[in-house]
């Protein structure tokens, strides 16, 4: 602008060594001019030309020929002072007048040193001689200085103004994108199919925009090159000046960074709009996984419920076109062809491979399932429907048909051995036979009614045999009784017991049998699944041929992996299966087994306390090729994780068939042992639950061990009432509970704070913060307090500390007031039994202790045990409580 409005400098021309040239022509105002737009004008030309020429240095040529010395003098003093650029020579023309000249001849001797020192400077007389054309060429002077080179000023200005602009589009448009690119990094992932078509939707748009605007941008410049081309296309002989050759250059490096731009661009769009399509895939995956899971457990759940028994042909066939109609259903198809696309989403290198995958596995893992278990069912209704038609081949109606009144006599028995004969010479070949062992092969799924007909089928050779032995007697002859009336006097026949009577004395034996085998059967293919894991999984850890597959985060953490499961297996296969297997023929003995090994069983406690340790493992190596070349060698439709799960379901398995073979040994030899291992199994359950909450207990200072076995554990509300401490605290904490999960030792209470931890995103575990803690050899309860009856108690150091305890049912709080009275009354018993033996003088005793004390409330019952500080009461072992919340709890872990 300062240019433009009046400070005539011209950038133009080269020196002989290729150094800018900056004219400064006469101009009257320039002493007018102010600093900072003088310093502007320069800077601004010094910074047009190129690094390399501008480090040559430039040339200043000072036209102050028509001018007085003083105003050259202000000039060179000016240049020396602000010119930013590297200065190499400065050309003054001197003024033409006589006096001025003569005046600027003294002051150049005079002050030649001076501008020797700050400036270089050439002194030349006129234009017209070759002084000036000494140092330049005359083909890189105007006109007015000799020269021949075509230049003109506004047109120079013009090119310069229309770069700038440029310039500046260019760093806009950059920055644009680059705010485009910064908000599209940092822009979430929608979790729904229609966030995500929107989000792609105005992402597009917003693409497209920005698209436009760099094609504009890229218009313009090559606008602008064409002009600054065009002034060379004139004519022929035209060759571009320097000024002329700078703008051109600085116009394509523009247009160039503006294109590396745009490219860069478009690679960061192209990834970010691939991201924004796989996630697209990605949310219609998972919703129409979640539809065919829908549609797949709805499949399931019909066919389990649908019998694989029947009565009679029609209904078994009814049956069997009722499977039909659901294994010819789409959704067994669809599932299979959803698979098939994550499977082809997976080679397409998507972004959420591990989402994708484990979906695939599930859904093939239920397609297998569904068809295994259709199968079955269909082998089973197959084999039931032959059994049927061969039961209305086999002559059961024959023997239904036969009156045993006539069989009594010879006559009558020689009819129906004929009639049975002639059936077995006509009946096809080895069809009893046959039948008899279908039946056997399938006797757990037949119907009541067909066992009956089975029954009456392996009658058939008696009836035969008992005919026989009647048709060949000879005996004397039957005496005819007439029969007696109906109108006998009050004489009642004796009643002849149905079949259901003794039912009881036949059915519990068996069920109880079935139940042993069922149990002999499990055990035997949990020994098998524990030794497909320790050879095919924990051995294959150290096998040669597939170590390079072990992830990193795998190696020497086998313990870490599979726990003590190596000691699980040696007991269950050298030692429990063997004595179930010695119980086979007497099911009541094997309550013993279980009491016998109860100390043995107590491993799974270890086991179960590292399975944290173990699922976090898991979590991190799971998908590893590893484990992937294990799983198929073995042949597994399942992955290690679910085999690892196998011990904790076993655990709580035995205790449901334990309560199974007790329903059906109700009085009968064994049932106390059945009943004493159910107890034993259910406390172990309960041990195994209470030691997993325990070990998560952090800030206890001391040794859990120390404190006895854990009898109980719990969350509650808990309010808190000192004698010590502010009045203002303490009426406070009347109101306001506080949550703590509780503790219960033989010899200590603890109150912790319950926390939810988070680990990788999966379900939360538990951690316990150490609170605080009571001695049981100082503590009493109050069972009873008024306002709740939900809330008792615990009270220390003759109720120097009072905890109020609401427990979150009558029957938690019932539990946990006599498992405390029982701690107490041990300690109790244990503190007279040391007394009894102890001189009179000793302090326990004196009447310090009582069984019920009265409270500040009528009528409440409070037990305390003072013993001495110091003192370790012997603590008694009360029976394990079973409490179905927790059972449910292991189980359900």
């Amino acid at each position: 602008a300062v240019v433009r409005e009046g400070l005539p400098l011209y950038f133009r021309g080269r020196g002989k060594d290729g150094s800018p040239i900056i004219t400064f022509p006469e101009f009257s105002g320039f002493n007018e001019v102010s600093d900072e737009d003088f310093v502007n004008v320069v800077t601004y030309l010094t910074s047009i030309p190129s690094m390399d020429a501008a480090s040559i240095g430039f040339i200043i040529i000072l036209d102050r020929r028509k001018d007085k010395w003083n105003s050259a003098i202000t000039s060179l003093a000016r240049i020396a002072g602000c010119f930013p650029g590297n200065l190499q020579l400065v050309l003054v023309l001197k003024p033409s007048r006589l006096l001025q000249r003569a005046i600027a001849d003294v002051s150049m001797r005079l002050h030649r040193d001076d501008f020797k020192l700050k400036v270089p400077v050439r002194m030349l007389l006129s234009v017209w001689t070759l002084n000036l054309h000494g140092y330049i060429d005359k083909g890189q002077l105007t006109c007015d200085l000799g020269g021949t080179l075509d230049y003109c000023h506004s047109q120079w200005i013009h090119h310069r103004t229309a770069i700038e602009n440029f310039a500046l589009t260019v760093k806009s448009t950059a920055q644009m994108l680059q705010q485009f690119g910064t908000d599209l990094a940092e822009t979430e992932l929608p979790n729904d199919v229609q966030c995500t078509k929107d989000l792609l939707i105005t992402h597009t748009e917003k693409h497209d925009k920005l698209k436009d605007e760099l094609k504009l941008a890229i218009k313009q410049g090559n606008t602008l090159l064409s002009c600054i081309k065009d002034q060379a296309s004139k004519t022929e002989s035209h060759i571009l000046n320097p000024d002329e050759v700078e703008n051109q250059t600085t116009a394509e490096r523009l247009l160039a960074q503006l294109d590396e731009t745009e490219n860069a661009f478009e690679q960061f769009w192209s990834r970010h709009h691939l991201k924004l399509e796989q996630c697209l895939q990605l949310r219609h995956f998972e919703q129409d996984f979640r539809e065919v899971k829908v549609s797949l457990d709805g499949l399931t759940e019909t066919l389990l419920g649908l019998s694989d028994t029947g009565d009679c042909v029609a209904q078994v066939e009814h049956l069997l076109g009722d499977l039909k109609t659901l294994e010819d259903k789409e959704s067994l198809e669809k599932a299979q062809l959803h698979a098939q696309h994550g499977d082809q989403l997976i080679q397409s290198n998507h972004y959420a491979v591990d989402s994708i995958r484990p979906k695939c596995v599930e859904l093939r893992r239920i397609c297998d399932d569904l068809s295994n278990e259709a199968k079955k069912k269909r082998d089973i209704l197959t084999k039931s429907l032959e059994i049927h038609k061969r039961i209305d081949e086999s002559g059961v109606y024959l023997l239904a048909s036969q009156a045993v009144d006539r069989c009594q006599t010879q006559e009558g028995a020689e009819a129906a051995l004929q009639d049975i004969e002639r059936y077995m010479n006509s009946a096809k070949e080895q069809q009893l036979s046959h039948l008899k062992d279908l039946s056997n092969q399938y006797e757990i799924v037949l119907s009541e009614w067909v066992k009956v007909q089975m029954k009456r089928i392996t009658m058939f050779e008696k009836r035969h045999a008992s005919l026989k032995k009647l048709s060949a007697k000879q005996t004397r002859p039957v005496q005819p009784v007439a029969p007696r009336p109906e109108s006998s006097p009050k004489r009642t026949l004796p009643k002849i017991p149905h079949h259901t009577a003794p039912s009881n004395f036949f059915v519990l034996p068996f069920l109880n049998s079935h139940i042993m085998n069922e149990l002999i059967e499990t055990e035997r293919l949990y020994v098998e699944e524990l030794q497909s894991i320790i050879e095919g999984y924990a051995a294959a850890l150290d096998d040669p041929e597939l170590i390079y597959l072990i992830p990193p985060s795998l190696e020497n953490k086998k313990e870490v992996l599979f726990g003590n499961l190596p000691e699980i297996y040696v007991f269950h296969q050298k030692t429990f299966l063997k004595e179930l297997e010695n119980s086979v023929e007497k099911p009541e003995l094997v309550g013993t087994c279980f009491l016998k090994r109860k100390e043995e069983l107590q491993i799974y406690e270890k086991y179960c306390q590292n399975k944290l340790r173990s699922e976090a493992l898991w979590r991190q190596c799971g998908d590893s090729m590893f484990f992937q070349e294990c799983q198929k060698r073995l042949d597994h439709k399942l992955s290690l994780d679910a085999y690892l799960l196998k011990p904790v379901q076993r655990i709580t398995k035995y205790q449901l068939m334990l309560k199974e073979m007790l329903k059906c040994s109700k009085n009968s030899e064994g049932t106390a042992e059945l009943e004493e291992a159910l107890a034993t199994m259910l406390d172990i359950i309960k041990s195994v639950n209470d030691s997993m909450h325990q070990i998560a207990i952090t800030g206890f200072e001391g040794n859990l061990n120390d404190l006895g076995k854990l009898l109980m554990q719990g969350s509650f509300n808990v309010w808190t009432d000192h004698k010590k401490g502010h009045s203002k605290v303490k009426d406070l904490a009347r109101f306001k509970p506080m949550q703590r999960h509780l503790f219960l030792y033989h010899k200590m209470l603890l109150f912790c704070k319950k926390r939810e931890e988070t680990s990788d995103g999966h379900e939360k575990s538990p951690s316990y913060s150490f609170k605080h803690s009571l001695k049981m050899s100082s503590v009493g309860i109050t069972e009873n307090v008024k306002g709740d009856i939900k809330k008792f108690e615990i009270w220390y150091n003759g109720r120097e500390e009072v905890y109020i305890v609401q427990a979150p049912s009558m029957e938690v709080k019932n539990t946990w007031v006599s498992e405390i009275r029982k701690v107490l009354t041990s300690q109790l018993e244990a503190c007279r039994g040391i007394s009894e033996q102890t001189s009179l003088n000793s302090p326990f005793t004196q009447t310090r202790s009582t069984k019920k004390l009265v409270t500040n409330y009528p009528g409440e019952n409070m037990i305390q045990l003072p013993l001495s500080k110091g003192l370790s009461p012997l603590c008694a072992d009360p029976a394990p409580l079973t409490n179905p919340a927790w059972r449910q709890r292991i189980t359900s872990l």
